[in-house]
């Protein structure tokens, strides 16, 4: 095989694995699906769906807002009974073909229909553009924000932290608030890092921002986690200690919008009480 016979196969491969990376980056996000049972369930309650999604980093080419449009139209199909945002609503990648403000972003999520309620916290680009732009957008599409704060919602006590990746959390103001309310502790965190020293009263947490590393790499799982605990809690159902885990891969894309071995994914995540 000649030099130039050889380079131009490692030229055509590049073309085809970039582009299969660009088709996985757009394609419908992969509906995963757990059961979870929780300490302090009210007695005689229903069970709760309840469907997690982060990272949805509208921006074009990957994610325009017709993308989003879709894939809401996709969870109502689910018959959620609460919808749980994990934060980072707009991208400002610099391959972006097109960026949104927060406004334009968020605005489809106002279609949502999730029997109890939406509920978001902030994630760190979502900070780094304009928390007060974000603030007002999830509430003109009646999303609730919650930051270092909880709410009760139908049997749970939901507690949301200010986004921990750029330091702005307080999990000792969000549990104390949590453990005031009746119902099954439930917490909601744009990064993954809280869990580990998140005390076992609190049976489970949601979060996104690790993209499950958008990257991975056979045998060598994801290039880059953005957790200071690597794949610890890169991706996908962790349990530890007694308490749960569920990190989301993300619907959008941070850097290229390609994604390779880690599919747009939400989760739909049956809760109810656990086993005696």
């Amino acid at each position: 095989m000649t030099l130039r016979r050889f380079a131009l196969i490692l030229v055509a491969s590049g073309l085809v694995l970039t582009a299969w990376a660009y088709w996985t980056a757009v394609s419908d996000p992969v509906v995963r699906e757990a059961d979870v049972g929780l300490v302090g369930w009210p007695e005689g309650a229903p069970p709760v769906r309840a469907v997690l999604i982060s990272d949805l980093h509208v921006a074009g080419p990957d994610m325009p807002i017709s993308r989003l449009e879709r894939i809401v139209a996709q969870i109502n199909a689910l018959r959620p009974d609460i919808v749980l945002i994990a934060g980072d609503f707009i991208s400002d990648k610099r391959m972006a073909t097109h960026h949104y403000s927060l406004a334009e972003a968020i605005a489809p999520l106002a279609r949502l229909r999730p029997r109890f309620a939406t509920v978001a916290v902030l994630g760190n680009h979502d900070y780094w553009r304009n928390a007060a732009e974000a603030r007002k957008a999830l509430h003109d599409a009646g999303v609730i924000l919650l930051e270092n704060s909880a709410i009760p919602v139908g049997p749970l006590a939901v507690g949301g932290l200010a986004d921990p990746y750029t330091n702005r959390d307080n999990p000792a103001a969000t549990l104390r608030q949590m453990r005031a309310l009746p119902g099954a502790r439930v917490l909601l965190s744009h990064s993954p890092d809280p869990f580990a020293d998140l005390p076992t009263d609190v049976g489970l947490m949601l979060a996104g921002h690790t993209h499950c590393g958008q990257v991975r790499l056979p045998f060598i799982g994801a290039v880059k986690t953005l957790s200071r605990y690597g794949q610890r809690y890169a991706c996908g159902l962790v349990r530890e200690n007694g308490k749960v885990l569920v990190v989301t891969a993300g619907l959008g894309t941070s850097g290229l919008p390609l994604r390779l071995g880690a599919v747009p994914d939400l989760w739909l995540v049956r809760l109810g009480p656990a086993p005696r």
